[in-house]
């Protein structure tokens, strides 16, 4: 099988899909990172657990120009890390399909740069495929596709419970240069505490380009919200005063013929943890 861009899931991978808990294949075993409290709470929200789905990715960075004294967009990288992220979540999602899964839960993306190259990162996403028990269609995500949520199997149980269903994650990336200051400018602020009005704008403005984004593709899924959402700030070991800003979190979607009236009341649990 094979994904967008022609990129064929390895062998391996095949024969482990192969050798999982299915309907066809009753004596196979799942797998999965849950805990055991998440796996409770998945199997009581009505879903069983799969397998583990993992999609990996490779990128070179391409070359990006950026002006010394100039706060900027560096366009070429913001592509880069929103593509390659976008081929590892794209092969995990297929991996659920090609297990039968109505969607994966607790998924978690990587980056990692590779000792050989300052120019080469890793980007793994990794979850747990989840089916419907009693085999409900209406969990799936956009055209059909296997929902991805960031959400931990207790929240994933409560935001069912509450008449929500997970749509997929969405992202946003915007990687950012910020102008140097020039000797006099940097001489005139020595020993005084004073606001870096031009860096102040320079990271609040790439915030904002990555939560935007963000929200764009929520939209274009046909989402009401954004749950867990979190905005992530890196450098990857780029040159000084190259910062990335990633926002992501999990599109929800309103059951339906639940009830807004259905949410459970909070109730009050006392730990017995030390």
């Amino acid at each position: 099988m094979s994904d967008a861009h022609g990129q064929d899931i390895p062998q391996h991978a095949l024969q482990r899909l192969a050798g999982l808990r299915s309907q066809g294949h009753p004596d196979g075993i799942f797998t999965s990172d849950f805990s055991v409290n998440e796996f409770l709470l998945v199997r009581k929200a009505g879903f069983e657990p799969v397998g583990l789905c993992v999609g990996s990715c490779i990128y070179h960075l391409g070359f990006q120009f950026a002006s010394w004294g100039a706060n900027q967009e560096l366009d070429v990288l913001s592509t880069a890390m929103y593509e390659a992220r976008a081929l590892a979540m794209e092969r995990m999602r297929l991996e659920a399909a090609q297990m039968g899964a109505d969607g994966i839960v607790g998924v978690r993306l990587t980056v990692k740069r590779l000792e050989w190259d300052a120019k080469i990162l890793e980007f793994v996403a990794i979850g747990t495929g989840v089916v419907h028990a009693k085999g409900h269609q209406g969990f799936k995500g956009p055209k059909q596709q296997p929902f991805t949520s960031a959400l931990s199997g207790q929240d994933f149980w409560t935001l069912l419970a509450a008449g929500y269903r997970p749509l997929e994650m969405v992202m946003g990336s915007c990687v950012y240069h910020v102008a140097r200051r020039g000797p006099l400018a940097t001489l005139g602020s020595v020993g005084q505490n004073v606001e870096l009005t031009n860096f102040s704008l320079a990271l609040y403005e790439a915030r904002e380009i990555a939560m935007e984004r963000m929200q764009t593709e929520a939209a274009q899924a046909g989402a009401e919200g954004v749950v867990g959402a979190d905005l992530h700030e890196g450098s990857h070991n780029w040159s000084p005063h190259v910062i990335e800003f990633f926002a992501i979190g999990t599109a929800v979607l309103p059951i339906e013929g639940h009830e807004s009236d259905d949410i459970p009341d909070p109730k009050l649990v006392l730990s017995v943890n030390s």
